[in-house]
């Protein structure tokens, strides 16, 4: 570790924050990545100028406030929510849900933007609240789109969990199901994330094919059948294609007028109740 370069130093110490653990003491965070005093004082003092880090007297250290504007001019600057943005509206517009854009980096699913037509948001994960890799009709959009080999790794990786979701027993079972799923261009799941709740997703892609979204929305189970569910993925499947052609168009440096923009899924159709 004491070869590691400064650069990742660092970002093993913004790692240590989660959900689970907010606030870390230098005690901690030595015990926790080995680092001697010195060398994590440096840079905690690195991260605390730059706005990363901050702490009171007596107290441990949390996230700074250079997050919140980072977190500010990305929702200004991301092109998949940007882009997206007509599409959730569009779809909260016809069906009482909640629609999500999620973004997949690493190992991670993470909501970077919602909107919701219902009284009480129909999901666990606002934005910024990674979800789970494996269960959810959100997770398994991308993992079906993804290379077979990265798909297998991940599939064998959860195995245990794919099986108790009743998707198969062993790799190639759940990758059938997965590429069932392909095919098909969106997931379908019943409340594996947010019991109650359906999940309806497709993959996002960049200009090269590989997923790195997903569409998705949340419906209270107890208002679809299942024509409605197969009218909600169809808008969804067009949703996540046209905002793939989108991000496709700008990565190429191609612009579409917006008078000659296809219409949003779900324009000029009747709202659903």
């Amino acid at each position: 570790m004491s070869g590691a370069p400064s650069p990742e130093k660092a970002l093993r110490i913004l790692a240590l924050f989660s959900e689970e653990r907010l606030e870390w003491t230098p005690e901690e965070m030595m015990a926790e990545l080995g680092y001697a005093r010195p060398t994590l004082y440096r840079y905690l003092k690195m991260l605390r100028e730059a706005g990363l880090v901050t702490s009171l007297p007596g107290a441990g250290f949390t996230l700074g406030p250079k997050v919140v504007e980072m977190d500010f001019l990305m929702r200004k600057s991301d092109r998949l929510v940007l882009e997206g943005r007509r599409v959730l509206d569009a779809l909260t517009r016809d069906w009482p849900c909640s629609a999500l854009l999620v973004r997949w980096y690493g190992q991670r699913i993470l909501c970077v933007a919602s909107e919701c037509s219902t009284p009480n948001t129909l999901s666990s994960y606002p934005r910024g609240r990674p979800m789970p890799l494996v269960r959810g009709a959100i997770a398994r959009s991308i993992m079906a789109s993804l290379p077979r080999r990265q798909m297998q790794q991940i599939i064998a990786d959860n195995l245990d969990e794919f099986a108790a979701l009743g998707l198969g027993d062993g790799v190639e079972e759940v990758a059938a199901r997965f590429r069932a799923v392909r095919r098909a261009g969106v997931a379908v799941a019943h409340g594996e994330v947010t019991p109650g709740v359906i999940g309806v997703a497709a993959p996002i892609f960049d200009a090269t094919r590989t997923p790195i979204a997903s569409l998705c929305v949340t419906i209270a189970g107890n208002i679809v059948g299942g024509a409605q569910i197969d009218q909600i993925g169809r808008q969804v499947r067009d949703g996540a294609e046209d905002i793939s052609e989108r991000l496709s168009d700008q990565r190429q440096g191609l612009s579409r007028p917006a008078a000659e923009s296809p219409s949003a899924p779900g324009e000029a159709r009747a709202t659903q109740s």
